[in-house]
C-alpha cells in the first residue's frame, strides 16, 4: 500500500516534468495557438510553476534557461517529498 502511495507521487511528478518538456518543445514551433486544446492545457498547468523562474532568471539573449532551473528545482523537491513520505510512513 505504501509503496502504491509512493509510486502514484513519483507518477504525478514524472508527468509534470513531461508537461514541462512538451511546454518547452511548443515554445519552438511559431505556429500554435495557445488558446485551443491541447496547448492551452499545457499551458495553464505548466506556466503558473514556469513563470516563478522566469521571474528570477532572466533569458541569456534569446535562451530562457528558466526551464531548465525549474526541471532541477521540481527533482529537488520529487526527492524531498518522496524521502519525507517514506520517513513518515515506514
Amino acid at each position: 500500500m505504501i509503496r502504491l502511495f509512493i509510486e502514484a507521487i513519483n507518477g504525478l511528478f514524472t508527468l509534470y516534468y513531461i508537461l514541462i518538456l512538451i511546454r518547452c518543445a511548443m515554445s519552438f514551433i511559431p505556429n500554435i495557438d495557445w488558446r485551443k486544446q491541447p496547448s492551452s492545457f499545457i499551458r495553464q498547468v505548466t506556466d503558473p510553476y514556469l513563470d516563478i523562474f522566469r521571474k528570477l532568471i532572466p533569458p541569456i539573449g534569446m535562451i530562457d534557461i528558466s526551464p531548465i532551473v525549474a526541471l532541477i528545482v521540481l527533482g529537488v523537491i520529487q526527492n524531498v517529498i518522496l524521502i519525507l513520505i517514506s520517513f513518515v510512513i515506514g
